[in-house]
């Protein structure tokens, strides 16, 4: 079975210095239909204007993955941690029992284009964490990369659920293909390009749910990035 999410379904906010597409319900933006997809609570693709961010706020028993596709997020929080997300690189945080943090551009003259992931973890009330990877262009060209994974597999960001994050990166001829087992289902996550999911056409912001699918195929790409989540059913 499958489900095909376009882009221009999503909820949308315009902050001015922030838009914001939701996958999922978020903040005023409420659809039923689409609350979650197992433990997968939010995608926002998120453009932040110069200068501009998210002040400090709190999170608690989530896990956060930040993702940058064009500029750079500057992190900050209540562990200490201060670094700059640059495209490549791959942010985790576990808010465990409580965490504050912000994010802000950190250039003056360009936007920040960003994804923010929350997948609910299967363990509550946990220390608080943060881990930071790179994933160079070489590990995603033609291929799915794990970049997120329960027990930091392949040099995977370790996030505390049964759940599993690859990336890739598509173009012409290059192909690739995940097998899935029969209790697990996929959601397929276009960042940007277009390319062909089992059969379907995916331009940035489409998104596709797979149940009851034993493998996933990707091919046609067209300056194609694309996140694909492996989630418990």
């Amino acid at each position: 079975m499958l489900e095909i999410r376009r882009s221009n379904e999503r909820g949308f906010a315009d902050h001015g210095w922030l838009k914001s597409f939701h996958t999922f319900s978020f903040a005023d933006y409420f659809d039923p239909q689409h609350i979650e997809f197992g433990p997968l609570r939010v995608i926002n693709e998120d453009r932040v204007q110069p200068g501009q961010g998210f002040g400090t706020h709190a999170h608690r028993d989530m896990e956060i993955i930040s993702y940058v596709l064009e500029g750079a997020l500057a992190h900050k929080d209540s562990l200490g941690t201060g670094s700059t997300i640059r495209p490549g690189d791959v942010q985790r945080m576990s808010a465990g029992k409580g965490v504050r943090h912000s994010e802000f551009n950190g250039s003056d003259t360009e936007a920040v284009h960003f994804l923010q992931i929350w997948i609910q973890p299967n363990e509550q009330g946990i220390e608080p964490s943060y881990e930071q990877k790179f994933f160079s262009p070489e590990e995603k060209r033609g291929r799915l990369r794990l970049i997120a994974s329960p027990n930091a597999a392949d040099g995977s960001v370790l996030i505390h659920q049964d759940a599993r994050v690859y990336a890739g990166l598509l173009n012409g001829a290059e192909t690739a293909t995940l097998n899935v087992a029969e209790d697990r289902r996929l959601y397929v996550h276009v960042a940007r390009g277009k390319v062909t999911a089992n059969g379907v056409v995916l331009n940035a912001g489409d998104a596709l749910q797979l149940t009851e699918t034993r493998q996933l195929e990707l091919k046609d790409g067209h300056g194609a990035e694309a996140l694909v989540f492996d989630l418990p059913l």
